[in-house]
């Protein structure tokens, strides 16, 4: 029986990107493996989009009310 697939992180996604940018930046890759890191550096840039837009949607943000006690709102 295979071993389920791990979800990918957020840290470990763009851990992943940063090699693929080096790797690209230094001009020594041929042509067909730039191709292939530039498809996998856009799935992981969209990955790490969308977990940025989770994680905005629960965060939230505690600032002083009228009467001065702490109200936690809605991250604008």
């Amino acid at each position: 029986m295979p071993a389920k697939k791990e979800k990918m992180t957020f840290e470990a996604a763009k851990s992943r990107l940063e090699e693929i940018v080096r790797s690209m930046e230094s001009g020594a890759l041929p042509l067909a493996e730039s191709l292939e890191l530039y498809k996998e550096g856009a799935k992981l840039a969209e990955f790490c989009r969308k977990e940025v837009a989770e994680a905005e949607e629960v965060v939230r943000v505690i600032t002083g009310g009228p009467d001065g006690d702490a109200v936690v709102k809605d991250f604008e």
